[in-house]
């Protein structure tokens, strides 16, 4: 069995597009047996950079996979899918 992808979203207080992808998260995610983190993107220079513009955005092993908005359907799909190995 393969090791589980990790989650992490990026947010800001007060950002209700955030909040609703969190919400969608916090109902499937434990579903399939997965977990996540929520992190301010202004926490990150890094992230602030790349991603200020178009929060919420959704990493799954540090790399974009959904920004802005994300249905139940992506979001199961993103989890199963396979980790791509180097």
């Amino acid at each position: 069995m393969g090791v589980s992808p990790q989650f992490q979203l990026l947010s800001r207080p007060r950002c209700h597009l955030c909040h609703e992808m969190e919400t969608l998260l916090r109902e499937v995610l434990p579903e399939l047996g997965l977990e996540f983190s929520v992190h301010d993107v202004d926490s990150d220079p890094e992230w602030r950079r790349r991603f200020s513009g178009v929060i919420p955005v959704l990493l799954r092993d540090g790399q974009p996979v959904a920004k802005v908005r994300l249905d139940r359907r992506q979001l199961i799909r993103l989890a199963k899918r396979r980790r791509r190995t180097t």
